[in-house]
């Protein structure tokens, strides 16, 4: 039999049965022939042959099939082979991706396992990363430039002085205790009405902010309170995706960390407000006036709505087309209604409390105010109040600098403003550089304290204190003159005058109270004694000679008519006599310091020294309260964050028995009723006073007090720009012949308390009982007999008053003016008694070998002031 291929059994009908035999090995028996692959190749006996369609066709042939059973044969043995194919063992993949039991494009199309699994791992990818950067994350240190504030100063009724120091930003701090509640509900509902809960971010309120911006509504923040504190005071104000996530996840921490309180007034102390306003203090005062802790409700309402954009929300308007006035008003207005309806939506206020505010209106706010400037006097006031602050309480300079101090003065408004207009009047009605050389560089400087309580009412520092920086009411090394000489009359009232015949040892013992009736040589050109009638040598063995203003002899004057008419040698043989110690004594007494005084050689009685008109104006405020003296001062209170930091006490002292100082007040009424002060009367009211010109007409004074006021008017030339700078004579000043404390000085002087004093009941000084003993100083003629011992003022001199400057006497050497104001070895009351001979003073001031030139300002002048006369440098001294 011939070799051929088994034909396979069939079944009767043939199709998937026989293709499915077709498929399959023979059976044991005869082997058959190897079968050619497509590649012409046997088959090998272990290979498995697939039917391909050739062997199906015939297949079918050999079934007796025909065509059509043959193409069924056919499609049986493939998918029979598929299946064969598809239950063959696969290897698994962990992740089965692309799909391999899909073909085509739908291997590419997930399961509904592969998505579910995916979102799961990816949103646990999120919440790991999440975790992980809050517990690395740290919450930064607010910005230096959050917490920098400015110093606040008020005027004595409680008013807005001042904002200075601090930095650039005009913000002050306030605690949250000093928030009205008000203001801080209508913040978190028109804000974020969740604060209280949230954890320092609101998905929803993002999501609300996104989805709005996408329907092309209104732009929103979609930030929460935290988030805006976050940013203002520990973020920069970038728009970048990195500062955007440092938020987030910062302000998540903090507001796991810090209490919902401390957050809040975080925010409200460092949002911007507008007008310059960093902070809810600064912006109360900004557009209300008042301080925060006095807002009600409805302002409060508007300053949130001011949150949302000042310069769309205030109603004055702001930059741009958009923010015009009227628009800005509408918008402003529309904002704060639906804040105040927004608080009752969310439970922070009552609907009848909203009723009454609707009802009452849109609180308009002040108009904006221009920035305070530390031009004109406000810069010499601040100036003062500091340096009193650093002298008197334990903050330091540098901690006044950072700022953020309430600082309450005893500056008054209107007082102030009086005094600048006197000062700017008899300037503009008399003085003229452009016409007049000599009117150039004049300068003035006062002040004005209350006797019962030191308080500084009011200052002149100079024309403007960005201009000139040497407050001229603090210290300027100008001498006063014969103001000095009350000081004078009150050491011999006090300690009396030395006993000319008892000995050395025993001076203090036997000392003999003088009466202002007692009688001195008034003649110009005397030769000055000691107190027991001997002549005075200087250290150069060379005896002085007083000398007159105008070189008049006056012959016998009494105490009080030489204080009335301002003669000189009275006074420096009484300085003799006291001993100018126990003068010396007397001034510090009536309030003036030891580095305000010069050297106690006898022109030291004659005005020699230059205190500060503050001082000079607290010393006769000393003699306006009947002896009792307090030291001046210009800060009442300090606080910081509710706390109290500083609280004026003043001390009392005694510094004269009553009668004391009401004589020397009763004297120096005479000054002004009849004598060199008579342009400083005040129609109605009681007025003591006392001029002062020195030597070389380079300085001018008027000091003088009612009841309730004391103020010393100083008037001197300098020019304070120039490299060598010195005083400068004052003749010619006005188109005068000279310049006295009578003339300028006292018509300022005048002109100021007449204002100041209007309201204030015309209160007459009190009486001045007889006192000390009538003597014959040194050089008087005792007559015979001895008259009673009386306090009457003796008749007037028959010679006319003057107190024009004397001449020098060509004894005298020439004073040296090349003393600089800023030289710090600078000592302008240098060489006293100069190398002998007669003094060049007029009415008191500089003897000969005196310079009057000004002294440096220094920092301290040991008295707890510091910073200058009274809050400024070290005074004029003098060489021995």
């Amino acid at each position: 039999m011939s070799e051929h291929r088994r034909k396979p059994p069939q079944s009767p009908g043939g199709g998937r049965a026989a293709a499915r035999r077709g498929g399959q090995q023979p059976p044991s028996g005869r082997r058959a022939a190897p079968e050619r692959g497509t590649t012409g190749s046997a088959a090998g006996p272990d290979e498995e042959r697939n039917p391909g369609r050739a062997e199906a066709r015939r297949a079918a042939q050999r079934s007796g099939g025909g065509r059509r059973r043959a193409a069924v044969g056919l499609e049986g043995g493939a998918r029979a082979a598929g299946r064969a194919s598809a239950r063959e063992p696969r290897k698994k993949r962990w992740i089965d991706y692309p799909r391999s039991d899909r073909d085509g494009a739908r291997r590419w199309v997930p399961s509904w396992k592969q998505t579910l699994g995916t979102c799961i791992g990816f949103m646990g990818l999120i919440v790991g990363g999440a975790g992980i950067a809050l517990a690395v994350v740290e919450v930064p240190n607010v910005n230096d430039a959050a917490e920098v504030e400015k110093n606040v100063y008020y005027w004595s009724n409680g008013k807005q002085m001042a904002v200075a120091g601090g930095g650039d930003f005009n913000r002050q701090i306030v605690p949250i205790t000093e928030i009205p509640v008000s203001m801080q509900n209508a913040v978190i509902s028109a804000e974020n009405a969740s604060f209280e809960d949230d954890s320092g971010v609101d998905p929803m309120g993002i999501a609300r902010a996104v989805f709005n911006m996408a329907k092309g509504g209104a732009t929103q923040s979609g930030s929460t309170i935290t988030q805006q504190y976050v940013k203002n005071a520990m973020l920069t104000q970038e728009q970048t995706l990195k500062r955007k996530l440092s938020e987030l996840f910062i302000s998540i921490k903090v507001g796991a960390t810090k209490e919902k309180p401390e957050i809040l007034a975080g925010y409200l102390n460092t949002a911007y407000y507008g007008r310059g306003a960093y902070g809810i203090q600064a912006a109360a005062r900004a557009y209300y006036g008042v301080d925060c802790k006095d807002l009600n409700a409805s302002q409060g309402a508007f300053l949130s709505a001011v949150l949302n954009g000042p310069n769309l929300y205030d109603p004055s308007g702001g930059q741009g087309p958009l923010a015009t006035r009227e628009k800005n008003y509408q918008r402003a207005k529309a904002r704060w209604a639906w804040t105040l309806k927004r608080e009752v939506q969310v439970g922070r206020m009552e609907a009848a409390e909203r009723d009454k505010f609707l009802k009452k209106g849109f609180p308009t706010p002040d108009p904006p105010k221009p920035a305070t400037s530390m031009s004109g006097q406000r810069g010499y006031l601040v100036n003062l109040a500091d340096n009193y602050i650093v002298a008197n309480s334990k903050i330091s300079k540098a901690r006044l600098d950072k700022g953020g101090y309430q600082i309450h003065t005893t500056f008054n408004e209107k007082k102030m403003r009086q005094l600048e207009s006197a000062v700017q009047r008899v300037s503009k009605e008399n003085l003229d550089p452009d016409k007049r050389e000599r009117d150039k560089y004049v300068q003035f400087g006062g002040a004005s304290v209350e006797p019962r309580t030191g308080k500084i009412v009011a200052i002149y520092g100079g024309k403007d204190a960005t201009e000139h920086y040497t407050n001229n009411a603090d210290y300027t090394g100008v001498q006063v003159g014969s103001t000095f000489k009350p000081f004078v009359l009150a050491a011999a009232m006090t300690d009396g005058r030395r006993d000319p015949k008892g000995p050395r040892v025993q001076e203090d013992a036997s000392r003999t109270p003088v009466s202002p009736a007692s009688v001195y040589d008034g003649d110009n050109n005397l030769t000055l004694k000691d107190y027991d009638g001997s002549v005075w040598y200087n250290e150069h063995n060379k005896e002085w000679h007083q000398r007159n203003d105008g070189n008049e002899d006056r012959g016998q004057i009494d105490l009080r008519t030489a204080m009335r008419f301002s003669v000189n040698t009275p006074y420096i043989q009484l300085g003799m006599d006291v001993g100018t110690d126990k003068v010396k004594e007397a001034a510090l007494s009536a309030g003036m310091t030891e580095e305000q005084l010069s050297s106690i050689m006898p022109s030291f009685s004659l005005g020699t020294s230059a205190p500060s008109a503050i001082r000079l104006a607290g010393s006769y405020a000393t003699f306006a309260a009947s002896g009792q003296q307090i030291d001046p001062y210009s800060v009442s209170k300090v606080e910081r964050k509710g706390r109290n930091y500083y609280t004026h006490k003043g001390k009392v002292a005694t510094a004269f028995d009553p009668n004391v100082a009401n004589n020397v007040t009763d004297v120096l009424k005479t000054v002004v009723q009849k004598g060199t002060g008579t342009s400083a009367q005040l129609p109605g009211r009681e007025v003591a006073g006392k001029t002062g010109t020195t030597d070389g007409n380079k300085s001018a004074w008027f000091a003088g007090y009612t009841r309730q006021l004391s103020t010393a008017i100083g008037m001197f030339r300098v020019n304070d720009q120039a490299k060598s700078q010195k005083f400068l004579e004052m003749y010619g000043v006005g188109g005068e012949k000279s310049i006295h404390g009578a003339s300028y000085p006292a018509e300022i002087w005048a002109d100021y308390m007449g204002k100041a004093m209007q309201g204030l009941p015309a209160k007459p000084f009190p009486v001045a009982e007889p006192i000390g003993r009538k003597i014959f100083g040194t050089g008087a003629v005792r007559p015979t007999p001895t008259p009673t011992p009386s306090d009457t003022p003796t008749a007037s001199p028959s010679k006319s008053p003057s107190e024009s400057p004397t001449s020098s006497p060509s004894t005298s050497p020439s004073p040296s003016d090349t003393c600089s104001v800023f030289d710090p070895r600078c000592e302008p009351n240098g060489g006293a008694g100069g190398a002998g001979g007669t003094n060049e003073g007029a009415d008191g001031g500089t003897d000969a070998g005196s310079t009057g030139t000004p002294t440096p300002p220094g920092n301290s002048n040991g008295n707890g002031n510091g910073g200058g006369e009274l809050f400024g440098g070290p005074t004029a001294t003098r060489r021995e």
